[in-house]
Parts: C-alpha cells; sequence; structure tokens
C-alpha cells in the first residue's frame, strides 16, 4: 500500500487544477496537456489553494478538474487483466466504479501533500501524427531526489486521456493486476468487487491500510 500510495503521490504533482484553466487546454497535445497541468498544480500549491493534510477539500477539485482526463474504464481492464473478459457487462460497470472510487480517494490523499519546492523537468517527447498511444516522461526532483514519472495516454474521440503512470518504471496498472490476481483466484470477479467495496468504506472512513 505504501507503494501504491507513493505513485500517486508522485503521479498527482500533474494532475489538479483549476475548472477554466483545463478548459483552455489543448488536448489534441499530450504533451502540452501534461505542462499545462503541471504548471497549474504548483501554482495552486505555491498560492495555498491546496493545504498539507486537507484532504477533503481536495476531494472536490480532483472530482471536478481531474476524473474528466482519465480513462477509467482502460485503467480498470488493464488492472483486472483477463478476468475483465470474463465479466459480465455490469460486473465491469461495478469494478470501473469501485476502482474509480479507490483512485479518486487516492489520489485526493496524495494531492494534500504536495510541497510547493518540488521541480518538474520534460525528457525529449516524440510521437507520430498517426499515434494513438503515447508515453509522456518527466523527471520530478523532490528534496535533491530524482524521480522519474511517466504517463501513459490515449488517444479518444475527446482528445488525449491518461490511463495509466509509472513511477521508477513501475507502472500503476501493472502494480494493481499483480494486487487483484490472489482476489481474482479465490472467489472471482464479484470477491474483487467485494474487496474494493470494503477497501473504499475503510478509506471513507480514515481506516487506510497500508
Amino acid at each position: 500500500m505504501k507503494k501504491l500510495f507513493f505513485i500517486s503521490l508522485s503521479a498527482a504533482l500533474l494532475w489538479v487544477g483549476s475548472a477554466a484553466t483545463f478548459a483552455q487546454v489543448d488536448r489534441s497535445d499530450p504533451e502540452a496537456l501534461i505542462k499545462t497541468a503541471t504548471q497549474q498544480i504548483i501554482n495552486e500549491v505555491r498560492q495555498g489553494a491546496i493545504r498539507q493534510g486537507d484532504t477533503q477539500s481536495v476531494i472536490s477539485l480532483v472530482d471536478r478538474d481531474v476524473l474528466p482526463y482519465f480513462d477509467f474504464q482502460r485503467t480498470t481492464q488493464l488492472a483486472a487483466g483477463r478476468a475483465w473478459l470474463n465479466a459480465t457487462p455490469s460486473q465491469q460497470f461495478a469494478l470501473v466504479d469501485q476502482f474509480e472510487q479507490l483512485l479518486t480517494r487516492t489520489y485526493s490523499g496524495a494531492f494534500a501533500q504536495i510541497k510547493p519546492d518540488q521541480q518538474i523537468d520534460f525528457k525529449p517527447f516524440r510521437a507520430a501524427p498517426s499515434d494513438t498511444e503515447v508515453v509522456v516522461r518527466t523527471v520530478v526532483t523532490n528534496n535533491g531526489q530524482a524521480i522519474q514519472i511517466d504517463y501513459g495516454l490515449e488517444k479518444t474521440g475527446n482528445g488525449w486521456r491518461l490511463y495509466d503512470w509509472s513511477v521508477q518504471g513501475k507502472w500503476l496498472t501493472a502494480t494493481y493486476q499483480r494486487q487483484f490476481a490472489k482476489t481474482l483466484s479465490q472467489s472471482g470477479v464479484d470477491g474483487l468487487i467485494r474487496f474494493l467495496s470494503q477497501r473504499n468504506e475503510k478509506l471513507g472512513s480514515g481506516k487506510q491500510t497500508r
């Protein structure tokens, strides 16, 4: 759990901002989208709009300004692995709903811990006009420590959307896939839905499982 929280904390550096700012983001350019979001999050922190430890005030920001830029169905599909193909439409809907809640709550806690002195640098970005999936690579420097964060985005009818991200080469969906595998093998898709629901209840009550 600590590893997953660290991934979310690092990724959170790039994904929050005012509705007005995001409305101006060029979603036809994946690198420009992330660069704009990067600057906005730093501005939000420096202006005191996001206070360390104030998780509840951040949840509304995440719901309003972050979720539209994620493809949670794709993220859930990757995390569930082959079990997704065998799930019924109603099970798939429940999985996406519960996993979205889990990531939203985890992100909200991560946003509340961001510090204003963190620096973000972008690695050279290369993509062909025909590409439908790209990776935007960044390096976050915090207290002198350089952390590589990569973002997987896909091209949709509504522009580019984020579906996966990694910290130091560890992709979030792969990490969750390993975590979910045991539950899926023991109790199937319904068991995973119950597991996610219980985790969300604990997070909602402040009783995080680490």
